[in-house]
């Protein structure tokens, strides 16, 4: 039978650790029934262990890039709470390289998980999200904003989903649904721990972020939870960028 609280249900893909599973632990603070989903059972649990408050939480482990795990993650949520307020698209992968390095299977995999399984989710969660005029949280990237160097398959699809944030928060906005996105800079995350070890290359973003630092999980994810609540009830279609300033400069270099 379903669980027939009031609590609002949020949905996290990508809740295994980093910004999912930070964004996981500010719902599950703000009271929320919290979905983990990820590919890696064990990374969900000792997510849930962290949270601690297991009648909030319920772990669906399954690839978001696949249409039956896709299904399987809405219905199970749906037999547990019994509906869905938030949905956020938080899952990605990073291939580095540039076109003669990168494959056209692993630019396959890279769009499957990180712009199709976009795709899947709100397609799948859609209904649901009408019924509770709730809301759609994806992750982008300052990487979907602009080009960075060694890094166009990764921008290719963090652009796809900055742009179907912002189409579909047009489309859907007639329906009572809000659509927006974060667009996260350098974040102390297991994506990108070998830059973040990487002293030279930590001081050249340094020298770029006005805030001198990269972001933590937490800071990005508190912008989802505002995002994702009532004080943001009038923002549809945003692309915010989280990114310490990075995107106040108009790329000249620093002379002062």
């Amino acid at each position: 039978m379903p669980n027939q609280t009031k609590a609002p249900v949020v949905i996290v893909t990508g809740a295994g650790s980093g910004i999912g599973a930070a964004t996981a632990k500010r719902f599950a603070m703000d009271g929320y029934n919290v979905v983990l989903n990820g590919r890696a059972i064990s990374k969900l649990e000792k997510v849930a262990k962290d949270i601690g408050k297991q009648e909030q939480l319920l772990i669906v482990a399954g690839d978001v890039s696949k249409e039956a795990d896709v299904d399987k993650l809405i219905q199970t949520t749906i037999d547990q709470f019994g509906g869905i307020d938030v949905l956020v698209n938080n899952a990605a992968i990073a291939v580095m390289g540039g076109i003669e390095d990168v494959s056209f299977e692993q630019w396959n995999n890279q769009m499957a998980i990180n712009a199709g399984s976009i795709f899947l989710t709100i397609k799948a969660a859609l209904p649901y999200l009408e019924k509770s005029q709730g809301n759609i949280v994806n992750v982008s990237s300052v990487s979907g904003l602009g080009g960075d160097w060694g890094l166009f398959s990764y921008n290719a699809t963090k652009g796809a989903v900055s742009n179907v944030t912002r189409a579909l928060a047009l489309d859907l906005g007639g329906k009572g649904v809000r659509v927006n996105a974060v667009a996260p800079s350098l974040t102390n995350t297991e994506m990108a721990g070998g830059i973040i070890a990487d002293t030279e290359i930590m001081k050249k973003f340094k020298d770029r972020m006005p805030l001198g630092r990269a972001a933590e999980p937490e800071e990005v994810g508190d912008v989802v939870a505002f995002l994702a609540s009532h004080d943001a009830r009038f923002v549809n279609g945003v692309v915010l960028p989280v990114d310490g300033g990075l995107n106040a400069s108009n790329g000249q270099p620093k002379i002062g």
